[in-house]
This record gives structure tokens, C-alpha cells and sequence, in this order.
């Protein structure tokens, strides 16, 4: 995955000044409190370094931190990688959503079955595999902030409950539309 304006720090983490430097940009982007933000710190002791890490991370995104500063490379880029995939996802069954409900209303009868159906079928399909795997995983609530001046990937915890609702509005209506057309197709 190409992150544009990150640029990776060795297995230390940077030295504290960087570290200070990072912190203080990201507090200077809006007016944070003790509990506003967590950073799951690259400091290494002992073999498995990483599961500590990744403990650290299950633990601040179940404490709904509002901002989450992921030091160590690689579980920042595989939790980057995670959400952009979920976003995918979501964008896609809206847009397959959207391609199935308004297809007929701009083609001829004829030939939108052959748009709406498939397009209401990959809704489908994008729809259950996020509603299975991040319907209710703790990093569906969070958004990864791309800024030229952070050197770690932050994690910004948005409100979803709206775009969620809409998501699954849209698709269970493209789901009931190829339903119907299914069963007029096989019925007639």
C-alpha cells in the first residue's frame, strides 16, 4: 500500500524528539485532553514485541480513544491497510447499491437487467462480507488521517452511525429490487 507523506522510522522509532515533534503537530490540530489520545509506543523488550503492541492497539481501540498514534511500521500499516479495505468495501456496495436501484431508470427494461442484477448481486456480496468482518470490529469506528507532517498513521474515531444506516438502507432495497425482478424473470 503507497502511504504518501509517511516516511517509515527504524525499529527505535525515532528518537523523543520526533516523537515530541509528531505529538505536538497532532495536538496542534485540534485542542486534545489526557484522554483524547493514546500511542501505542515502539519500544522493544523482550522477543515478542509485537503481540505487545497489537495488545496495546485491541486495548485503546476498545477504550474508544478519540486519537490513536500507531509508532511501530508495521502494525500501523497492516491497521491502515484494514480500514482502507473496510472503506473499500463500504464505497463499493454503495456504489453497486446505487448502479442496481437507478439502472432502470435510465436504460431501457430490456437491457438493464444486465447491469441491476450483477450490480445488485456485488452489493450483495460487498455488504455481507463487511457486515461479517467489520460490522463490529473496533477499527470500523476509525479513520486513518494522512498528514504530510505525522510520521506515525493516526487513527481519528468518527461518528458511523448514519453513513451505516444509509449503507444498509441502500443495499437491503437493492436486495429486495433483484428479488423481484428474479422472481418476475423465473415466474413469467
Amino acid at each position: 500500500m503507497a502511504v504518501w507523506g509517511r516516511r517509515h522510522l527504524g525499529p527505535g522509532g525515532g528518537s523523543s524528539r520526533e516523537r515530541e515533534t509528531t505529538i505536538s503537530m497532532i495536538a496542534g490540530m485540534v485542542s486534545l485532553s489526557a484522554t483524547d489520545c493514546y500511542i501505542v509506543h515502539e519500544i522493544y523488550r523482550g522477543e515478542n514485541a509485537q503481540d505487545q503492541f497489537e495488545y496495546e492497539l485491541e486495548q485503546a481501540l476498545e477504550a474508544q480513544y478519540k486519537y490513536i498514534v500507531i509508532e511501530p511500521t508495521r502494525i500501523g500499516d497492516e491497521t491502515a491497510r484494514w480500514i482502507t479495505v473496510g472503506n473499500c468495501l463500504h464505497k463499493m456496495a454503495m456504489l453497486a447499491s446505487t448502479a442496481c436501484l437507478f439502472t432502470p431508470l435510465a436504460l431501457p427494461l430490456d437491457y438493464s437487467y444486465y447491469i441491476s442484477l450483477p450490480a445488485g448481486v456485488l452489493s450483495l456480496a460487498c455488504c455481507t462480507l463487511y457486515g461479517i468482518s467489520w460490522q463490529f470490529d473496533p477499527c470500523c469506528k476509525y479513520q486513518v488521517e494522512y498528514d504530510a507532517y505525522t510520521v506515525p498513521p493516526v487513527l481519528v474515531r468518527k461518528d458511523d452511525l448514519h453513513r451505516k444506516r444509509l449503507h444498509n438502507t441502500i443495499a437491503l432495497a437493492a436486495l429486495v429490487y433483484c428479488v423481484k425482478k428474479v422472481y418476475e424473470l423465473y415466474a413469467v
